[in-house]
């Protein structure tokens, strides 16, 4: 006790070197605090967009992951429905499970021909309310919710969906949408209108429709998706387009279409026996994602059902990608601060040593070993590191805090609307603990190095020190 009192001492014999050194120490603190406390901000908000669009866990025939994009109708689960019921059912998984529904991913051609218009698509059937239920995950509680629109797909209706803005806009939709900032497409002359047939994908007429609702619904802008069937037989199936939703990222906004389940199918299928193309599984809890897969692969192997299981870090490698960027971002900016700290806890200690020659050469000459010069130092150099750290930490905080009231908006990659700009400050104490106690053995390997030259003075050259 004795030795930390002089050592609190003599860390404010100098009061000005002593305060910028706790100053270099709490910077690097808010500073290491604040990234750290962004950057999870950053990856749970990531994760929650990419739980919402997909899921944690999808169910596939095997191989339609690696093959299925180029023949998705050749890789159709048939017992869908009884897949659905098995897994809803086990005692397992149904309290772990908030949302269980089957999806279709299809790739065709949509076409506006009031423009003479057309664009690859990728279609997504999907079941409305499902759909919405899944838009309201929040594990993380970041209220991405209160920013998000609710999708207006509609239950009763499905030849009714959304299509991307990108999209619309390709095809002329923007002045039927009513989209603001979206070029229209220049108007035809009243001769190409004239010559514009009602339909004019290839030679298919009317017959080869599914559905058929131009005059029960002139009012909705009207596309017309044509794809392969599972047989290799091209369909087309009218769809009314409700809204343009963005999609945040260009290609997929230039591309896709939101569609019901059911239609779909009827695209995908024909008239044949309809299928799903995967079976979507959305968890009250990431961490669950192990386990619910370990259950399925029992499930699927005691039913012998040729089925495959892959989860959120396989169906969107970009997350997996982002978090190791942010973590390579992170520790290289710890590792600047934590070098920032050595350096200015060295100089100080060493300036510190420089100006108590003397008094190392008197302590040694009364008997204090060389074990206790260099305590005394890095006990010096340790206060120093947890009055920084801690000061750092505090402000932090309350900067923290600050910043998530501030009523800032931005944009963040793969977002497709602005969201506050607020960095994570619950259940972070695991980093402030660690940035807390890095901080500190830092300061506390800095004062050792000049401690230990200190105390390897010959006591006759420390007492005759000018």
């Amino acid at each position: 006790m004795k030795q930390l009192q002089i050592a609190a001492r003599n860390i404010f014999r100098n009061v000005r070197r002593s305060v910028m050194t706790i100053s270099a120490i709490m910077v690097g603190a808010i500073a290491i605090l604040l990234f750290g406390e962004f950057f999870m901000q950053i990856i749970r908000g990531l994760q929650t967009n990419f739980v919402i669009q997909s899921g944690h866990i999808s169910i596939f025939k095997t191989g339609y992951f690696d093959f299925g994009s180029g023949n998705p109708g050749a890789y159709g689960i048939k017992n869908y429905e009884e897949v659905l019921a098995t897994i809803t059912n086990d005692f397992e998984l149904k309290p772990l499970i908030n949302v269980a529904t089957p999806t279709i991913n299809l790739f065709g051609i949509a076409g506006n021909f009031e423009v003479e218009a057309s664009k690859t698509f990728f279609g997504k059937g999907l079941i409305p309310v499902d759909f919405n239920k899944m838009s309201k995950w929040d594990e993380h509680n970041l209220k991405y919710g209160d920013v998000r629109k609710p999708s207006v797909m509609s239950s009763v209706d499905e030849t009714h969906g959304i299509v991307g803005v990108g999209l619309a806009k390709i095809l002329g939709l923007c002045e039927k949408l009513k989209l603001k900032k979206c070029s229209q497409i220049p108007a035809k002359s009243k001769k190409a209108e004239a010559n514009l047939s009602a339909r004019n994908f290839g030679d298919l007429g009317k017959e080869d429709l599914v559905n058929e609702k131009v005059a029960i619904e002139p009012e909705k802008p009207r596309l017309d998706l044509l794809a392969a069937t599972a047989s290799g037989a091209p369909n087309v199936v009218s769809f009314f387009v409700d809204e343009a939703s963005q999609q945040g990222v260009k290609e997929y906004d230039d591309a896709f279409v939101g569609m019901n389940f059911k239609l779909a199918q009827q695209l995908l299928f024909g008239r044949s026996e309809k299928q799903a193309t995967g079976v979507v599984l959305q968890l009250n809890h990431t961490d669950d994602m192990d386990k619910v897969r370990i259950r399925l692969n029992s499930i699927f192997k005691e039913k012998n059902w040729d089925l495959e299981v892959r989860d959120l870090l396989e169906l969107q490698p970009f997350y997996k990608q982002a978090v190791g960027m942010f973590t390579s971002i992170f520790s290289f900016i710890a590792v600047i601060m934590a070098v920032i700290v050595l350096f200015t806890v060295v100089n100080t200690m060493t300036m510190s040593v420089m100006e108590r020659t003397n008094e190392i050469g008197t302590l040694r000459a009364i008997g204090v070993k060389r074990k206790g010069i260099t305590e005394q130092f890095v006990l010096e150099g340790s206060i120093l590191g947890m009055i920084g750290a801690s000061l750092g930490i505090i402000l932090g905080s309350i900067i923290g805090t600050m910043v998530n009231h501030s009523g800032f908006m931005w944009l963040p990659p793969g977002q497709a609307e602005a969201i506050p700009l607020r960095v994570l400050t619950t259940g972070v104490s695991g980093i402030i603990f660690s940035i807390w106690l890095g901080l500190v053995i830092m300061a506390t390997v800095a004062a050792w190095i000049p401690a230990r030259r200190a105390s390897k003075m010959k006591v006759v050259d420390a007492l005759g020190h000018i």
